[in-house]
């Protein structure tokens, strides 16, 4: 079980608190500081059964800036959120090879039944 999982993040300390007070002890990867490969993107988005703008947070800033105009194929954003982990929506549970995003938290614990 690992948590992807950004400290200054609300949800994600939500995420992590509801993981541990069921019980669990998740491996936490803080993703911004040890960013996901492309790779490792696609894998898990596989696990998340996802296209890879769902994977982005379109409200960050950051989202806005780069894609004013533009619009981007799933290797380009894949390549995106490789290069600016922030734009990775979070907080992530992977588990038994499936993931889910914690937006709702219920997401998460779902995945654990």
């Amino acid at each position: 079980m690992k948590l992807l999982h950004n400290p200054r993040c609300s949800k994600s300390r939500e995420a992590l608190t509801a993981l541990e007070e069921a019980g669990h002890t998740p491996e936490v990867w803080r993703y911004l500081d040890e960013p996901l490969s492309e790779e490792q993107i696609r894998e898990l988005l596989a696990q998340l059964g996802l296209a890879p703008l769902a994977l982005v947070r379109c409200k960050e800033e950051l989202w806005s800036e780069l894609s004013l105009g533009k619009t981007f194929c799933d290797d380009e954003i894949i390549a995106l959120l490789a290069s600016h982990p922030k734009l990775i929506e979070r907080p992530i549970l992977i588990h038994n090879g499936k993931a889910a995003i914690g937006r709702p938290l219920d997401n998460i614990l779902a995945l654990l039944k």
